[in-house]
């Protein structure tokens, strides 16, 4: 049976040259790289080329990157990091946070949280893409506004939002601009200068680097305080070993990203929109997330009357690798907040299913899902009581 992965906005596999680049620092350079003997040095310095690899990906100076376990820990250093900063420098509550309804679990969560501890938190709705409304965004600013914190790429429909803008209000505002950039590493140049992004979230293994590892961008003069304390590692932001292998790993893959970012985004956009061409044709079925603003690598579709999960059971016999929604929140039966809050029903949320290339997918791939998705969908109406022509 033929195996095809259409999943790597839930992870991606291991690119070669970064796993030949790791595995010397699992067995012959191993030392701790706070340590101030010959090991600890070759560590230190493979993390700091690290450090350079991935700044440049951002155009950012190597000084400002924190790595970090990944893009959850990453959001929530940079997200807590400046609302604890900030209510250490302030003794009055209701400090002002804005965010939007479509965002990552590791965002929403965060500011729940903080919620409960004091600060105010608005949440931006979006339109039938997904897109937030950036005059909705600057008149929500206040005098206690001290953050916003807008995904630049969406990780279940695609969307990319208009990060630009974003960081012209922040800025204009003097205000922390942060965005989740797990997914859109890799597939979107980013400029963190030009963007006027004061904090960036990215993790590994979305761009074929290892799991366990990520990095939070800092701008130079953004102040943050430290939720692990311990042995005072990455400026004291963040406490712990550092996971040299992994941060080697980050490293390489951010290399490759920018060096191989123009080939795999028009190979993957090709893909991807022969897809999208090819299932508009099912009848009843419908694109989720916008048209043109969204990630290249990203299909995400609804089709009437039917289940996701069953459509993703069946899929995988065909040996399919698809997702109902983000990898961290697939196995709860609600229905995504991010479907809803584009303004989808309950039942047609379940119905949507999501498909994303990578790099080794194949044209064959795509001929391959062509053929077998419909013939799926279609046995599952046959057995829908709300199936009807």
């Amino acid at each position: 049976m033929k195996k095809v992965y259409m999943d790597y906005a839930s992870t991606t596999p291991i690119d070669k040259e970064v796993l030949n680049e790791i595995i010397p620092y699992f067995d012959k350079y191993y030392g701790n790289a706070s340590s101030i003997h010959s090991f600890g040095i070759e560590a230190f310095d493979a993390i700091e080329d690290s450090r350079e690899q991935v700044s440049n990906l951002l155009n950012a100076n190597p000084e400002e990157i924190i790595f970090t376990s990944g893009g959850t820990e990453s959001d929530n250093l940079g997200i807590k990091g400046v609302a604890f900063n900030n209510k250490k420098k302030r003794e009055k509550k209701g400090f002002h946070i804005i965010t939007s309804q479509v965002e990552h679990p590791a965002v929403l969560e965060t500011c729940k949280y903080l919620e409960k501890t004091g600060f105010n938190v608005k949440y931006l709705s979006v339109d039938k893409y997904g897109l937030i409304n950036t005059r909705e965004l600057e008149d929500a600013i206040s005098e206690n506004t001290f953050l916003v914190t807008v995904m630049f790429g969406n990780n279940e429909i695609g969307t990319i939002e208009p990060i630009k803008e974003i960081g012209e209000i922040t800025k204009k505002h003097g205000i922390l601009f942060h965005t989740d950039a797990v997914q859109a590493i890799g597939k979107v140049p980013i400029d963190v200068k030009k963007l006027n992004i004061d904090l960036l979230s990215i993790s590994s293994h979305k761009i074929y680097g290892p799991k366990g590892v990520g990095a939070l961008y800092v701008r130079r003069g953004a102040k943050l305080q430290t939720i692990a304390h311990g042995g005072g590692q990455e400026k004291g932001l963040r406490s712990s070993t550092l996971n040299t292998p992994g941060i080697v790993g980050l490293g390489k893959a951010c290399e490759l990203g920018k060096k191989r970012m123009n080939k795999d985004v028009s190979h993957i956009t090709d893909l991807r929109d022969i897809l999208i061409k090819e299932l508009k044709t099912i009848d009843q079925s419908y694109l989720n997330g916008h048209p043109k603003k969204r990630l290249a690598n990203n299909v995400h579709f609804r089709f009437d009357a039917i289940e996701g999960e069953s459509l993703n059971l069946m899929l995988d016999d065909k040996g399919i690798a698809a997702s109902t929604g983000s990898a961290c929140s697939s196995k709860k039966l609600q229905a995504s907040h991010i479907l809803l809050a584009i303004g989808l029903k309950p039942e047609e949320a379940h119905g949507s299913i999501r498909l994303t290339l990578g790099r080794m997918n194949t044209k064959d791939d795509i001929e391959y899902v062509v053929k077998v998705l419909p013939e799926i969908v279609q046995k599952l109406r046959t057995m829908s009581p709300l199936w009807k022509r």
